[in-house]
């Protein structure tokens, strides 16, 4: 998704005239005056393509994503913090990264596209299904985004291994816990980097205070990043009030 649209100007101060005559102590001769200026949010949210095996719930390290059920995909909540793992890690891609930047100069523009995340390596090592405990409901075949299992009359549900991604789709929506997985899940993909001006810094230690995962200290007069620690999320970088610490993407990274 790549999307862009315009508005003029005239239209946004003339929708903001008609919403002051709700604001009491504004003259009906109010004409607003909108300055030129950028905005520059990311979002990250859960496609109903969602599979529902909750690796992003397991993977998210500040616990900001509410379980999927079969029922529901899982949903990102406000605690999120833009880490982009989720991102990384769903084997679906049911997990969409958006970047939206609005604009106002001659006219308003919105420009709104999914970024590109890479996928952290994921593979099954072994799957196993205990026909005791399976009592072909099917719930498992529903939600296989491969297609690997298959339930046959009068039989049980079998796995084809050499489908089987490791996804965990299938084991976390059966009713009778009648699957279990062991899988490969490969590291988080650096595609940023947190970079850090000593020179600028005020030491009035926001960062430290702010940061979810306790990856940042101020150590008498320097800050010290924990990069073992950091998620590479934009909290302490947005909430830095002199701009002394930036988050950048990787030139690789699109």
């Amino acid at each position: 998704m790549d999307i862009t649209f315009k508005k003029k100007k005239k239209d946004l101060e003339g929708e903001v005239k008609v919403k002051s005559l709700d604001i009491e102590h504004i003259d009906e001769d109010f004409q607003p005056e909108i300055e030129s200026c950028e905005l520059k949010q990311k979002f990250i949210t859960i496609s109903p393509e969602c599979v529902r095996c909750n690796l992003c719930v397991e993977e998210c390290p500040v616990e900001a994503i509410n379980p999927a059920e079969s029922t529901k995909p899982a949903k990102i909540l406000d605690e999120c913090v833009k880490c982009e793992i989720c991102a990384q890690t769903c084997p679906v891609k049911a997990v969409k990264v958006i970047e939206s930047i609005s604009s106002i100069d001659e006219d308003v523009k919105y420009h709104i596209k999914d970024l590109k995340i890479p996928h952290r390596k994921l593979r099954m090592k072994e799957i196993k299904i205990d026909e005791d405990k399976c009592n072909t409901c099917n719930t498992c075949i529903k939600f296989c985004p491969t297609e690997a299992i298959k339930v046959e009359e009068d039989e049980k549900a079998k796995i084809d291994k050499t489908l089987c991604i490791g996804c965990g789709a299938c084991v976390n929506v059966c009713p009778e816990n009648a699957i279990t997985l062991v899988r490969d899940l490969g590291p988080v993909i650096k595609t940023k980097e947190l970079l850090i001006d000593q020179e600028a810094c005020v030491q009035c230690q926001v960062c430290e205070e702010n940061c979810p995962v306790e990856a940042i200290k101020l150590e008498v007069d320097k800050v010290v990043l924990n990069e073992n620690k950091c998620i590479l999320c934009d909290v302490c970088s947005n909430k830095c009030p002199v701009g002394a610490i930036k988050l950048e993407k990787l030139t690789h990274e699109s």
